[in-house]
This record gives structure tokens, C-alpha cells and sequence, in this order.
């Protein structure tokens, strides 16, 4: 018994202390709720317009606030209801926080200001007790303030019942109503409010908030940390704050990137920049090895997909100086991502987040989702092998060695080798601008009076000889229908491709028929890129293409009945005496 009675004690000395704990912590969402409009965070165009309001004594009897979760409704409203009814305001028209009403809204038993939550008062007789509650006049201050919380969750009834008091209520009623979702709401109750937008908070506006609270609560956070938490808040910042507190009670006060992104389940950056390194080299095994371990470590692929995506954005915003501000990370970071910036091509960063966006939709379907990822990684270790074939085209004619070569005739035979390659029958304009060798030629010394056997050489390029191959209809089309390849975005050339064929004419003469001059117009801007894939295709460079219009046909259709028998009476004319002898009429 009596030691029964010792356990009772002590457990009672227990739930004491843990009562008493509780009551002396207060989350960090509730212990910094901003009191005045200068306090909140991230609506200074919202906050401003109130005060003016209140300053110029223009105030409006209903008020509808509206925007995402944790963005600051309900506690400007708060703010709002305690302001007009304070008796001493402040020069900038903040409240005393001195004067009897604010000290009744501060602890809770004011009267003037009322509270109702839409999503359970709900119902027709809820609102018929807060209009019987709107006939009486405030006891203090100006103004029965009644702050009606998600009121998108109003019945049809209970908004038919709210209509009436809210476009007529006494002088001395405000109505404010807040809502996550203001298309819910019916448009007669907006047609009696003023609108006041909510914005999402800002990456930035949420991390100095936080660096404001760790200070003020004597936690060390690491600004990248922070990031994460405002990123995860996705502009909300009760969000974040509640992040907040979940940080300091796992890491205690010295909150770091590592163990954020370990609470939070986010993956590290650093994979990111790594795979992108990876795809730059074309390393497609590293590319898979990483996507491995990251499903190792228990991220979906999904998840990885749209954080791939969104890093290849932030890369794209840090190449131009303009677009910086766009980019929404540290400040320690952002080098990070100038560097990778430059050793990414715009085209290049253009494809891959087309192939990033083309996997996330194909993926919410698809019955092989890793599968589906890993093509998706492959393309991009394959994007960077044409950007990297592309860029050393014009080393091989090396001009800048040219003059400390001697001028003899020897040493000027082996130019031609790598102009050699150029076909001499393609046109200029054709040329596509990766083939730079023909017009670099002159910049060799091969003007120079100790050179004058060095002239002959240049027309050296016409010695190649041309292709002159013959074809069969079925491999000009065959080859026709190959083109597609090389248009893989030009949609209205891709459906004359498909739409019209071209015959054979004559000895190496092509004739296309195309339906209207609109269509020759569009076709011409890439008629030269066309017939060099086609000679390069049938092995002949002496094809020409011919293109004609084909004549419009105009049908002549009878619809109105005159037509219609004068079509009959000229098929037949025994129609005309038929219609004379009876007397008939056309309608």
C-alpha cells in the first residue's frame, strides 16, 4: 500500500512538471502573430492601403480577404479590427496597445470584436444568431468588428441568409471574411466587399523572418538552411515557422543544411549539380549511378524528375545577369550555380528541361516508372555529344598558324585536305554555318609576292568529284519521308512533308505540287536545307527541285432553288414548256 501510494506521488510530480512545461512554451507561430501592420511580413501594399483607409476615415462595411494558407488573412483582420476601435492611435495609425479596448482585445474579452468559424458554424441558424448579435451596439470603441474565418464553407442557405445585413448592416458593423478559396464564394457576397489579394510570401521575405525569430529565440542557423525551410513552406509563413520549431527540436540551437535536409526528407543539391556534371561529360553510367543512389536513399522518382527540373531552371535564370533575382537560393549557392551556368549552353539547357517535362508527364502513367527516368537521364547525357562536335569545327583550318608557316609551295598542297570534305555544287546560302572552311581560306598568306606559285592552289575544292547516282521513285520517297527527321519542330512543314511527294520529271529534275502560294512561301524558307539532305540521301548532287501551284478549281454547286432549275432545265429543256403549261411558280 504504501508503496502505491510513493508511485501516485511521483506521478503526479510528473504530470506537474510536464503541465508546467507546457504552459510556458508557445509555439512560434503563435508568439510572433504580428500585432501591428508593420510587423507583417511580405503585404505591404495590403497593409498600407488598410491604414490609409483608417487614416482618411474610409472605411467599408464588409471586406472580403483572401489568398493562400499561413499568408497573413485572419491576423490582418485582427489587426484591423483592434486599430479602428483604439481610442489613442498611434501617429502612424498603428494601435496603442494602452488604451481600455486594446488591453480587452489583448487579453481575450473584448466584446466589440467577434470571432466565427465558417467550416463548423456553418448552417442557416449560425447566422441567424450572429445577425441577432449584430443589433447590439459596441459596449467600447466604434465599431462591432465580425470576422467570419474560411467563409467558403457557408451552406447556400447560410449565404442567402448573410446577403441582406451584409449590403445594409448598421453604421457601426464591420464584416471581414477570409478565405482559401474565394470562387467558392457567391458572386452576390462579393459584389458587397471590398477585395483585398493575398500574396504567397517570398523565398526571401521568409528567410529574414526566420533569421529575425532564430535571434530572437538564441538559435544559430545556417542561411541555407533556411532556404530549404522557406522553399518547403511554399509561401506560407506559418508553414515555415512550424518547420522552424520541428529544426530546433531535432537539432537543439545550431540548425545545419545537413540535418534540414535529413528532417525534412529533401534531397541534397549537390546530386543535382553532379548529374548535370554528368550529362555535360555524356557519362551516362555515372548518370544511372546516381539516379540509383538516390532511390537507395529512399527519394521517389518522381520527387527527383521536378527537383531536376526546377535545378535546371535555377541554372537557366543564373546565365543572364537580369534573370539573377529569379533565382531563389542562398546567397552562398548562387556562385554554385554561375559556375555550372557557364559550362551549360542556353539550347542545351532549352532540350534537357523539354526532355525533363516530357518524363514527368510520361511518368504519372507509365507502368516502368524507373524506366522511364533512366531514358529520360540517357537523352541528356546524349544532348551534350552534337554541342561538343559542334564547337571544334573551325580548328581544323587554324589561320592564326598560318603566317609562321614559310610561303612555299610545298607546305600549301596540304590545305586542300580539310576543304576537301565541303561539296563544291551546294550553294552558299544552303551551307548550313557549321562549315567554315571555304570562305577562311583567303586568310592564309597565299597573296604574298614570295608566293605566286601559291595561286593555282586555290581552286583546288572542284577537283572532288560530283555525285551523279541514280534513283528509283521508291527511294525518292523513301528519302522524302526521311526528312521528317531533321524538322523535328517545324509542325506545318512536317504536314506538307506528309501531304504532298515529289515525281521524278526528268534527268535528276524534281517536280513538288503544292496547294496554294502560302504553302511555297513557307516551303522555300527551308528549301535549301532540304535539297541538301536529299542529294546527300540519293547520292546526286545535280538535283533541282521544281515547285509549281496547283490551279484552284472552283466547283459550281446549285443551292438556292432558281439554281437548281436552271441546272435541271439546261440538262433539260422539256422542263421550261412543262413549267409554262402548268404555271408553275419557283418559291
Amino acid at each position: 500500500m504504501r508503496i502505491r501510494i510513493y508511485f501516485c506521488t511521483f506521478a503526479r510530480l510528473i504530470c506537474e512538471y510536464c503541465f508546467t512545461a507546457m504552459d510556458n512554451y508557445i509555439v512560434s507561430a503563435r508568439k510572433y502573430r504580428p500585432s501591428t501592420f508593420d510587423s507583417v511580413v511580405g503585404q505591404r501594399s495590403l497593409t498600407d492601403t488598410l491604414r490609409n483607409a483608417i487614416r482618411t476615415n474610409h472605411l467599408a462595411h464588409a471586406y472580403l480577404f483572401c489568398g493562400p494558407r499561413g499568408v497573413g488573412k485572419t491576423t490582418c483582420a485582427r489587426i484591423f479590427a483592434k486599430t479602428i476601435n483604439c481610442l489613442n492611435p498611434t501617429a502612424d495609425f498603428e494601435a496603442c496597445n494602452e488604451c481600455e479596448s486594446c488591453r480587452a482585445f489583448n487579453e481575450q474579452r473584448s466584446f466589440n470584436i467577434h470571432e466565427l468559424d465558417a467550416a463548423s458554424n456553418n448552417s442557416v441558424e449560425d447566422i441567424r444568431t450572429l445577425i441577432q448579435e449584430v443589433r447590439i451596439p459596441p459596449q467600447i470603441g466604434k465599431y462591432s468588428v465580425y470576422i467570419i474565418d474560411e467563409v467558403h464553407m457557408l451552406s447556400q442557405g447560410a449565404f442567402n441568409a448573410l446577403l441582406k445585413t451584409l449590403e445594409e448592416p448598421p453604421s457601426y458593423a464591420v464584416f471581414i471574411l477570409a478565405t482559401t478559396e474565394k470562387h467558392k464564394v457567391l458572386p452576390t457576397i462579393l459584389s458587397r466587399c471590398q477585395i483585398y489579394d493575398f500574396q504567397r510570401i517570398t523565398v526571401q521575405d521568409i528567410v529574414a523572418h526566420l533569421q529575425y525569430v532564430a535571434a530572437k529565440e538564441g538559435v544559430v542557423a545556417e542561411e541555407q538552411a533556411l532556404n530549404v525551410v522557406a522553399r518547403k513552406a511554399d509561401g506560407g509563413m506559418r508553414d515555415a515557422l512550424s518547420i522552424f520549431d520541428q529544426l530546433v527540436a531535432f537539432c537543439g540551437n545550431n540548425i545545419t543544411y545537413q540535418q534540414t535536409i535529413e528532417v525534412l526528407n529533401v534531397l541534397d543539391t549537390d546530386y543535382y549539380f553532379r548529374l548535370v556534371d554528368a550529362a555535360l561529360r555524356s557519362d551516362v553510367t555515372a548518370s544511372l549511378l546516381l539516379f540509383n543512389e538516390v532511390l537507395q536513399k529512399g527519394f521517389d522518382a518522381g520527387s527527383f524528375v521536378i527537383g531536376l527540373a526546377e535545378h535546371l531552371r535555377d541554372v537557366l535564370v543564373s546565365k543572364d545577369v537580369q534573370t539573377l533575382p529569379l533565382l531563389q537560393t542562398a546567397e552562398s549557392v548562387r556562385a554554385q550555380y554561375q559556375q555550372q551556368a557557364a559550362a551549360c549552353s542556353a539550347p542545351w539547357l532549352f532540350k534537357a528541361l523539354d526532355i525533363l517535362n516530357t518524363c514527368d508527364v510520361q511518368y504519372r502513367t507509365a507502368r516502368n516508372k524507373r524506366l522511364t527516368v533512366e531514358l529520360a537521364l540517357v537523352k541528356l547525357s546524349q544532348l551534350s555529344v552534337p554541342a561538343a562536335q559542334a564547337t571544334p569545327v573551325p580548328q581544323p583550318v587554324a589561320p592564326k598558324q598560318a603566317p609562321s608557316a614559310p610561303a612555299q609551295s610545298a607546305p600549301i598542297r596540304p590545305v586542300s585536305a580539310p576543304v576537301q570534305p565541303v561539296a563544291p555544287s551546294r550553294s552558299v546560302q544552303q551551307a548550313p554555318p557549321a562549315r567554315p572552311s571555304l570562305p577562311k581560306i583567303p586568310s592564309i598568306n597565299l597573296n604574298t609576292p614570295s608566293a605566286p606559285q601559291a595561286q593555282p592552289s586555290v581552286p583546288v575544292a572542284p577537283s572532288a568529284p560530283q555525285q551523279n547516282s541514280p534513283f528509283s521513285p521508291d527511294q525518292l520517297i523513301g528519302a522524302w519521308v526521311g526528312l521528317k527527321r531533321n524538322f523535328p519542330r517545324e509542325e506545318r512543314l512536317l504536314a506538307m512533308l506528309s501531304d504532298f511527294k515529289p515525281v521524278i520529271k526528268g534527268e535528276n529534275t524534281l517536280q513538288l505540287a503544292l496547294a496554294n502560294p502560302l504553302q511555297k512561301e513557307e516551303f522555300g524558307h527551308f528549301e535549301g536545307q532540304i535539297m541538301e539532305n536529299l542529294r546527300r540521301e540519293l547520292k546526286n548532287d545535280l538535283i533541282r527541285l521544281e515547285i509549281v501551284v496547283k490551279e484552284y478549281k472552283s466547283d459550281n454547286h446549285a443551292y438556292t432553288a432558281a439554281e437548281k432549275y436552271k441546272q435541271m432545265v439546261s440538262d433539260n429543256p422539256e422542263l421550261l414548256n412543262l413549267k409554262t403549261d402548268l404555271g408553275l411558280q419557283l418559291d
